[in-house]
């Protein structure tokens, strides 16, 4: 059995909730939130009668005493969390961003490998199927190595609260998403960016709805992003809509279920190579999928085993350091170097 606090019972704490439900072995011991009410609210939906309801985590945790703390509040507060927890020698899995700043991230990596606690990062779109798909037919090298990663993401979204406030909204509370998944499928380690942001007329966003972006992931792989989150009609899937390139061959993805691949075979159509559709593989049993429940149950295992979980901090602030420096190129107008080096 699994004790677990959950803190911060807005929105995506259904997500949680709903994964940890379906979970064998874990239970939800503790609920906080600055609004008692919310969390009040929360453990009578989810039938958690026997949870602590609090306003403070520091109270929580110290009448408790749970294994591990599932933290879903806003970035800014994530450093507190993660200190609280790691002082309580409590394992941690938080909502993406890992952290609000680079600086930030550090020192939560850091504070985590000193506690020698298990951290990691909820990066749900490498859960999602045809992500699983995409990165096991490229290994098989059916179409060689990639070369060129697109994505495109244009959705148009009407949040209220605090994303609408946000600066660098697009980057920051979702970006996260697309730059892992791109790294997870091409196998990348993302070594420069350049990146530019604006406010479309009909922005309802403070600042930094819609964004380009051109990444170094290193090997002869550039990745190209193009966002956002005011963009009406010919929506893209939540996933984004992808192309890859590779040495003899694309791959394009929906987003949802249209996935497919083409290869060069010997001849040429005047001075076009031919194609010809190749079979992108169905899931291995051995890929582990389901979203927020698969990332729960690895969690757990790696608490279990020792092993270290695949979206570790340590791996995790890769990708949050593509948002960092998409920001700081954004900022600056000028190409940004990004660290490759695992935890840097």
């Amino acid at each position: 059995m699994m004790n677990a606090v959950l803190v911060g019972c807005g929105a995506m704490s259904k997500a949680w909730l709903d994964a940890a439900r379906q979970i064998d072995g874990l239970a939800i011991v503790g609920l906080v939130d600055l609004d008692a009410e919310r969390a009040k609210a929360r453990a009578r939906e989810y039938g958690l009668d026997g949870a602590v309801i609090g306003t403070s985590l520091d109270a929580v945790l110290d009448q408790t005493k749970p294994d591990a703390v599932f933290d879903v509040v806003v970035p800014a507060a994530r450093r507190d969390v993660a200190f609280a927890a790691f002082a309580r020698n409590c394992h941690l899995l938080t909502e993406k961003p890992l952290a609000d700043s680079p600086e930030n991230a550090r020192a939560i990596v850091e504070a985590a490998r000193r506690a020698g606690r298990v951290h990691a990062v909820v990066q749900n779109r490498r859960y999602v199927a045809n992500v699983r798909r995409i990165r096991r037919f490229l290994d098989s090298g059916a179409i060689g190595k990639p070369t060129s990663i697109h994505a495109d993401f244009f959705i148009a979204p009407h949040f209220g609260g605090f994303r609408e406030e946000m600066a660098h909204v697009l980057l920051l509370d979702m970006a996260i998403h697309t730059f892992d998944a791109a790294r997870y499928m091409v196998s990348g380690d993302p070594a420069g960016v350049y990146c530019q942001e604006w406010e479309p007329a009909n922005s309802w966003y403070r600042q930094g709805s819609s964004a380009s972006a051109v990444f170094d992931l290193g090997d002869g792989k550039v990745f190209t992003y193009a966002g956002s989150w005011c963009a009406d009609g010919f929506r893209t899937s939540w996933e984004g809509s992808w192309r890859i390139v590779a040495e003899r061959g694309s791959l394009i993805w929906d987003g949802s279920d249209a996935l497919k691949a083409e290869v060069v075979v010997p001849g040429r159509d005047g001075i076009i190579d031919k194609t010809q559709a190749i079979d992108v593989p169905p899931l291995d049993p051995a890929d582990r999928v389901g979203g927020h429940l698969g990332i729960i149950q690895d969690f757990m295992r790696a608490i279990e085993t020792g092993i270290e979980p695949e979206t570790r901090g340590t791996d995790n602030i890769k990708s949050l350091a593509m948002v960092f420096g998409a920001i700081e190129s954004a900022e600056t107008g000028r190409r940004v170097a990004i660290p490759t080096q695992e935890g840097q």
